[in-house]
């Protein structure tokens, strides 16, 4: 991967995770001139300590924060809301519990704690999650004459092209290879190795609107056999993920003020 130069002030202070998400970590990143492959980020931060303790709840923290500096894309989630979206695997959140180390650029102790226990948030909702996501891609891919506010001219140009938007065919079919496979062995594969250039040949245009419908028919029938099939839990274990929350939220109120650390924990 070439050097990226990643801007200094770029990640937010105070977080707690700092990952690479999208191309680059689903390995599909192709650095050239005619790319429209943005370098995209993510963060995860723990808000000021009176959002968990205090009288101040501000919305600021409630939803994701989406900064663009040149070609860097960053979007950072406050500690309680990314693992409420993880908790009901959502696909842009739950993957950067499981990413490949060299992915992480930042992970401190209280991040590294959620990715021990990733599979907690395990459960069947991978299914609903990662099939909803997908179907909304292929609908978006669709949709040539009504060009998105996120279009660069390049990509408008591609579903010129093609007549479709690649760029959703592509993310629509990883979508439902990710969450079929989850299904059936519990792990999430967000490095796409064997179908790497599969993914690469339909972002580019190489596979016609027909053969990429068909294809994801084909898929969606076999997420709705694996969801049958699988031995996850239908929810995943709140209880845990919540105890391990409160248990970090504990302790960084603890740094700060130095009260007391609940029931003499440690």
């Amino acid at each position: 991967m070439e050097n990226l130069n990643l801007p200094q002030d770029l990640i937010p202070a105070g977080s707690i995770l700092s990952t690479f998400r999208g191309s680059i970590s689903h390995n599909t990143y192709k650095p050239s001139p005619n790319s429209i492959d943005d370098v995209d980020l993510a963060s995860v931060y723990i808000a000021p300590v009176d959002f968990y303790i205090g009288l101040d709840q501000s919305q600021d923290y409630k939803r994701g924060n989406h900064v663009y500096h040149g070609k860097f894309d960053l979007v950072s989630y406050e500690l309680r809301q990314f693992i409420n979206l993880a908790l009901r695997f959502n696909p842009n959140i739950i993957v950067l519990l499981w990413l490949k180390d060299r992915h992480y650029l930042h992970m401190s102790p209280e991040a590294e704690v959620f990715i021990t226990n990733r599979n907690y948030f395990s459960s069947k909702r991978a299914y609903t999650a990662f099939t909803g996501y997908a179907n909304d891609q292929l609908k978006k891919m669709l949709k040539e004459g009504k060009f998105q506010g996120y279009m660069g001219d390049k990509r408008k140009a591609l579903v010129k092209k093609f007549g479709y938007d690649c760029i959703n065919a592509s993310h629509a079919i990883r979508l439902l290879k990710m969450g079929f496979e989850f299904l059936e062995t519990g792990q999430l594969n967000v490095y796409r190795d064997n179908d790497r250039n599969l993914l690469i040949d339909v972002k580019n245009g190489e596979w016609g609107l027909d053969r990429v419908q068909e294809y994801a028919r084909h898929l969606l029938s076999r997420s709705e056999d694996a969801v049958k099939r699988s031995k996850l839990p239908e929810e995943p274990d709140r209880e845990r993920v919540n105890k391990l929350f409160m248990e970090v939220i504990s302790d960084y109120v603890y740094d700060e003020y130095h009260m007391p650390m609940a029931l003499n924990r440690y």
